[in-house]
């Protein structure tokens, strides 16, 4: 007999804005939104009991029709905090086959070699530790004993750390014989500037042959909405750092976006001021997603 699933929550957190402005930048073919999440509906994919938030519902539907207004092509889905090691909303979303999604699952150091393998054909790349948030899943002085696993089927881990919180992150996070990605700018406080020592630590990891970054999460690190100019400085640091290991997203559903809900539209456009020169905007939306989320590179011919 099947259990009872809980008693729908409502939310805690607003949802995007519906209304989804296309930008004025124009995206290259193949560009990619390279983290956002999947949401509900709670009667088939309850969350965790104690989950941070409770978001309304964010179908992979509608995820796509704002992807397809702004202009890309290919998506990552990255599982978020409140579903636990539960990827199953992640996972249906990448195995629909509506888009060109790819996944970062959430697990534990007890996951299988077919678990693992599973979540691979399904379109799985890489694994996300969240040290801001107390949940399930890897810790990092789990990471290690994981790494090899990981590797070699050519996934890599991504991170979610406030490194002000941290201040050896750098020396732990530079051990690791892995690749790793570090998304939200590593929760920096934009007002203090790219001289700032958290700052200037990420941009040390990035300058690492295997970090990579996620240029995203504008209000994780800025308070000054909607325009966000304070994130161009470190937008463009981290591009400069890493400009063959960067990419972009929107965090789309934007579950941290509360009083600060940006307009997808908005946030693309950002990128015109971020990356002003177009050949490495090319490399940051399409060449550098595709080799780290193994899609298929497509050759952008300029008009």
């Amino acid at each position: 007999m099947h259990m009872p699933l809980p008693a729908p929550r409502p939310p805690t957190i607003p949802g995007p804005q519906a209304d989804t402005r296309k930008p004025k930048l124009q995206f290259p073919r193949g560009a990619c939104d390279c983290h956002a999440h999947v949401f509900g509906p709670q009667s088939r994919y309850p969350f965790l009991p104690h989950a941070g938030y409770i978001a309304p519902d964010a179908a992979y539907a509608d995820f796509v029709r704002m992807l397809t207004t702004i202009g890309c092509e290919r998506a990552v889905l990255v599982q978020p905090s409140v579903y636990g090691t539960d990827n199953s909303a992640m996972l249906d979303a990448l195995r629909s086959g509506v888009f060109a999604f790819r996944g970062i699952a959430v697990i534990d150091e007890n996951v299988t070699d077919r678990e693992l393998r599973d979540m691979h054909e399904a379109g799985v790349r890489g694994v996300r530790i969240n040290l801001a948030a107390s949940t399930p899943g890897l810790t990092l002085a789990q990471a290690p004993r994981l790494a090899g696993r990981l590797k070699d089927l050519g996934w890599h881990l991504q991170f979610f750390i406030d490194f002000k919180k941290y201040p050896d992150i750098e020396e732990q996070l530079s051990k690791l014989p892995i690749d790793i990605v570090i998304d939200h700018f590593g929760r920096v406080n934009a007002k203090d500037g790219i001289d700032a020592p958290p700052f200037q630590a990420l941009l040390r990891l990035l300058r690492r042959e295997n970090v990579w970054a996620k240029i995203m999460g504008v209000y994780f690190v800025s308070e000054r909405a909607p325009e966000f100019a304070d994130v161009t400085a470190l937008a463009r640091a981290v591009v400069a750092a890493a400009p063959e290991r960067t990419v972009w997203a929107t965090d789309w559903p934007h579950p941290m976006g509360l009083h600060q809900m940006p307009n997808d539209g908005d946030l693309a456009d950002m990128l015109a001021a971020w990356i002003p020169d177009a050949a490495q905007r090319e490399k940051v939306l399409v060449a550098n997603p595709a080799r780290r989320y193994d899609f298929q590179v497509r050759r952008v011919t300029p008009a």
